[in-house]
């Protein structure tokens, strides 16, 4: 058998890696290289869709289902495929990077799947980029054993049958990856540099081990970025020679916009689709960037006011469980971010009867598994679960028919008392400022004040921020949401963090870097699409 031609692909500005050519070899590249070709020019079709999409809701300040699509909500008779035993019982998922010990001890965790993150809990440096990769490999062949040098602690895999199920999310469309670019220049998409490298290598190897190739589809806002998607896989299955369906693709619900299209999504993906997750905060930030122009009524409060018990998120989140049931899919919850103390153990039993109740919660509206970001959640969350399924895998018969939402009902921002607090604007800018310096350090999954953040929380903290100024907003405390005051608070926070932490360690870290992004996002005129687009332009490595 000949070798594989030399990739057309071009590795740029970028330090070698240990091991980086058992994931970077020419025949992984070429097959990246091919995906590029094929669909990043719809990729980039997609991304002025969305523009223009954006365009008219700006003019509109309203969001419908789509008529051209009504057809396919109204026909009966269509499901997706049914789902893969090792997918059928998804009651608890465990969320977090792919590092090597996240790796294993996710995998250890009791979850049933282990949402192993390329995208929001991960910054994406080229060595998080490609040793992820690596530990993904490591643990499929039971390589991943290791004993962490700082701490001396070892890290080892349980019995396969203990292990959860992983399923990878790959980069959004909007993010490219600088250190792939192909002959002409142009940069590869993140997303199918995440999803060709883990599928290349690994596909054939889970369906060994009676699994396959399972992803997680971040920040999609049509259906028809969905079909891109179901197109990559069909290619990708077909290239490698596995059947048609041995991928599946559970679709994160997480923008205001795929919310009125999810019985499209799960229809252009219905050989491929297992599920839709909701998703708390990319989809508050998806609203406040769609109806940024929207006048007060789009005004959302205190981020941490905006529970799922909202009436606009009540909506949603029905809508969500009725769609997939329907059809067949499995219905995701949301996250339990909560970090558990070692010192405090009365902020851990407040904490644990908030999320035991958000999860009672989920189980009961139909829900068939749910999320958390901590191993010590799983017992919590799978008690709620287990509760109301029992020994069923899921609840999909449950079909929700009492379920009716309106158009205006999953925008309808102002059913909600609620009003934004000073200490909300002072909370953003805290965790803003200290997500954003870890994500430049190139950590994605990051513990603030006892909960795990990701990039998510940055996107809703800096737009809570720009809509309170740009609405005028004054809070209860008499003061309205200025950029002066927004700096003011900003300095504040700079000077505490360097008391905090001293200054030897505060001159090492990225803090005024840090800071500067943040404010630049928060209070430019022109809305940045993505915080990471310009956060990634000064990331290193």
């Amino acid at each position: 058998m000949s070798a594989p031609a030399p990739s057309p692909l071009a590795i740029v500005d970028a330090e070698p890696l240990p091991r980086q050519e058992e994931v970077l070899t020419d025949a992984a590249l070429a097959f990246v290289a091919e995906l590029h070709r094929l669909f990043t020019p719809r990729r980039d079709e997609l991304l002025a869709r969305r523009a223009e999409r954006r365009a008219e809701i700006a003019r509109t300040s309203t969001l419908d289902f789509l008529p051209e699509t009504a057809a396919i909500r109204a026909d009966d008779s269509w499901q997706v495929a049914p789902a893969p035993a090792a997918l059928n019982d998804r009651r608890v998922e465990i969320t977090g990077p792919t590092d090597r010990k996240m790796t294993v001890n996710a995998l250890n965790s009791g979850a049933r799947v282990w949402l192993a993150d390329f995208e929001d809990a991960s910054a994406p440096t080229w060595e998080n980029v490609v040793l992820g990769q690596v530990n993904l490999i490591d643990a499929y062949t039971r390589n991943i054993d290791f004993t962490d040098p700082g701490s001396g602690k070892s890290y080892a895999l349980k019995a396969d049958e203990e292990l959860a199920t992983v399923v990878v999310r790959p980069r959004g469309w909007h993010l490219d990856e600088r250190h792939l670019r192909a002959p002409d220049g142009t940069a590869v998409p993140g997303a199918l540099v995440d999803f060709g490298l883990y599928f290349f290598h690994n596909a054939q190897r889970l369906i060994d081990l009676g699994k396959g190739p399972y992803f997680y589809l971040p920040k999609t806002e049509s259906h028809l970025e969905a079909r891109l998607w179901n197109d990559v896989f069909v290619f990708a299955q077909d290239h490698v020679g596995i059947p048609r369906g041995t991928v599946r693709a559970t679709v994160l619900i997480e923008t205001i916009t795929a919310a009125y299209e999810m019985d499209e999504i799960l229809y252009e993906l219905r050989d491929h689709a297992s599920g839709l997750n909701a998703g708390r905060w990319d989809y508050l930030f998806s609203i406040v960037k769609n109806f940024r122009d929207g006048g007060q009524k789009f005004v959302l409060p205190d981020r941490n006011a905006v529970t799922m018990t909202a009436p606009f998120m009540r909506a949603y989140t029905e809508l969500l469980v009725r769609t997939c049931h329907r059809r067949g899919a499995h219905a995701i919850g949301g996250m339990a971010a909560f970090i558990p103390s070692r010192r405090d153990e009365e902020v851990n039993k407040v904490a644990f009867e908030k999320v035991k109740a958000d999860k009672d919660r989920e189980a009961g509206d139909g829900f068939d598994g749910s999320w958390v970001a901590h191993p010590d959640l799983v017992p919590i969350a799978m008690a709620s679960f287990d509760a109301v399924l029992g020994d069923r895998p899921n609840q999909k018969d449950r079909l929700r028919e009492d379920v009716s939402v309106a158009p205006g009902d999953l925008i309808a921002v102002d059913s909600l008392d609620a009003r934004p607090t000073y200490a909300g604007l002072v909370n953003a800018v805290q965790v803003g400022i200290r997500y954003i310096e870890a994500w430049l350090r190139g950590l994605g999954a990051v513990a603030i004040f006892n909960l795990m953040e990701d990039a998510a929380t940055a996107e809703i903290s800096r737009s809570q921020i720009w809509q309170w100024i740009n609405a005028g907003v004054v809070f209860e405390n008499g003061e309205r949401a200025t950029p002066e005051l927004a700096r003011k608070i900003a300095a504040e926070e700079l000077a505490a963090i360097r008391a905090e932490i001293g200054e030897e360690v505060f001159a090492a870290g990225n803090w005024q870097r840090a800071h500067d992004l943040l404010l630049t996002v928060a209070l430019d005129e022109d809305y940045a699409d993505f915080l990471t687009l310009p956060a990634y332009e000064q990331l290193v490595g």
